[in-house]
């Protein structure tokens, strides 16, 4: 009875926070959009900012929020990510973060970016890019990219559901955006975030 009660006990504090969590990604959704209308922030210019309304997303499906183990990178050596222009950004290793999705375990490299970290607000910024199988079709061929924060524990979350294009996949020409290192490329679909078609401007 006690196992019972509390298996209904976990059913109901899921079923809880679940919309609150898919309010979160909705957020993120309508952030974008609005950076994306500002002209201030967005990468558009010309008629692609004119006739800009808003991204396709896939379908949120909280299979891509995971709760992954985070292990941190120690005695890390600084490096440099080349970039879209050809010049390259300073940064290091941070840690790794280890997950299981569809019973199958991955490892992400997650990076710090050595010039963002001195910006008032960045001082916890990490930076997550990676390829994954829908590139070059329903998503940029150069990849995609997640915002992290530095866990307080062993545990980090990523949601995939989060994940967004560079700007050099809608403006190569004014922006230099890191190339997502070899080490992070998925062998899988990551069906979450951001889509890249030739109808994101409707």
């Amino acid at each position: 009875m006690k196992k019972l009660i509390v298996f209904i006990g976990v059913i109901m504090i899921s079923c809880a926070v679940q919309p609150k969590i898919i309010s979160e990604i909705q957020k993120f959704q309508e952030e974008l959009n609005m950076e994306y209308k500002n002209p201030k922030e967005s990468p558009l210019r010309g008629d692609n900012f004119t006739n800009f309304k808003r991204h396709p997303f896939f379908s949120i499906d909280l299979k891509y929020r995971l709760n992954a183990k985070f292990t941190r990178t120690e005695n890390a050596v600084p490096f440099e990510i080349p970039t879209s222009s050809g010049k390259a950004k300073p940064y290091v290793e941070y840690g790794k973060a280890t997950f299981i999705l569809d019973g199958k375990s991955y490892t992400l490299n997650v990076y710090q970016n050595l010039n963002l970290i001195r910006q008032k607000g960045y001082e916890d910024y990490l930076f997550l890019p990676f390829h994954d199988a829908t590139n070059g079709k329903e998503t940029y061929g150069g990849g995609k990219y997640m915002d992290l924060r530095i866990p307080k524990s062993d545990k980090i979350i990523l949601d995939f559901n989060q994940s967004y294009q560079p700007f050099c996949a809608y403006n190569a020409f004014d922006y230099s955006c890191p190339i997502v290192p070899e080490e992070n490329t998925l062998p899988i679909r990551i069906e979450a975030g951001v889509k890249y078609d030739d109808v994101y401007f409707h």
